[in-house]
């Protein structure tokens, strides 16, 4: 997965994270609309930008993910933005930001465009120099697990549920940044096991995740195309590798306990020729 497709999902779940980030009141988030916008005839697409639905004297901003070195990044921004302009004739006023994963990351160079920079209608964040996880409010260590090196990125990401099952008090809220840290995860570490997985989020909460959810749907799909008995009992063996229960797997499948319970067995040869003794 790209990060810079983990940031546009982050921002449309979560845009008051964006304002926390510029140190602006989260409370703004309400009145904007972000999305990924492509400049009509060109190649140019920005990776997104928040626009204000109601009020014409908050700022469009210009968002730009950048993982890689890229010394052209500058030139390329501003064309972006100043074609935007001159297509859309907007009325508000506009700021650009650009995310670093650290300032090793920034080599363009801004000679062309200081005054942007000095002006701080541009703003550079590098995320590896924001505060420590435990001392940022949730929203952006979540943000800061992106850049955290492999070996402690677990130890984080248990702090960040522990914090999110005590801090967040939507249900639903809750749920969305549980999914969002699993993303996360899964995006570091592709290797993470589901045992791995469950000893940070209890059973419950990972059946909920995308990536299970996911899996889930697969076995009950792939029950649901093959459509005789047989092809459901075949599905059992991975939908019960994923942690879900010989109940769960047998109600999804429309199967008995008892089925669920022998096609979990292992068969031997004759079995499946259907040979008796």
């Amino acid at each position: 997965m790209k990060t810079d497709s983990i940031f546009y999902r982050l921002f449309q779940e979560f845009p008051d994270i964006f304002f926390e980030l510029i140190g602006d009141s989260p409370s703004l988030a309400s009145i904007y609309q972000f999305s990924s916008v492509e400049v009509k005839q060109t190649s140019f697409r920005i990776d997104g930008v928040f626009v204000p639905t109601v009020d014409e004297e908050q700022p469009i901003y210009f968002v730009e993910v950048q993982f890689q070195a890229d010394e052209r990044i500058y030139s390329r921004l501003f064309a972006e933005v100043c074609l935007y302009l001159r297509q859309n004739e907007p009325r508000n006023d506009w700021g650009a930001v650009i995310l670093y994963p650290s300032r090793s990351i920034d080599t363009g160079d801004i000679k062309h465009y200081r005054e942007f920079f000095v002006s701080e209608r541009v703003r550079r964040i590098y995320l590896d120099e924001l505060t420590v996880a435990t001392s940022l409010p949730i929203s952006l260590a979540t943000v800061k697990l992106i850049v955290t090196s492999e070996d402690t990125a677990i130890v984080e990401a248990r702090e960040l549920i522990a914090r999110t099952k005590s801090e967040i008090n939507s249900a639903a809220k809750q749920q969305e940044l549980l999914q969002l840290i699993e993303t996360i995860l899964l995006y570091k570490l592709p290797t993470i096991t589901r045992e791995e997985l469950e000893a940070m989020f209890t059973l419950s909460e990972l059946r909920n995740t995308r990536y299970f959810q996911d899996v889930f749907q697969e076995g009950v799909e792939q029950g649901i195309q093959q459509g005789e008995r047989i092809g459901k009992l075949k599905a059992v063996p991975a939908m019960l590798s994923t942690g879900l229960t010989i109940e769960q797997v047998a109600q999804a499948l429309d199967l008995t306990v008892e089925d669920v319970q022998q096609a979990a067995q292992p068969q031997s040869p004759n079995s499946e020729s259907g040979d008796s003794a």
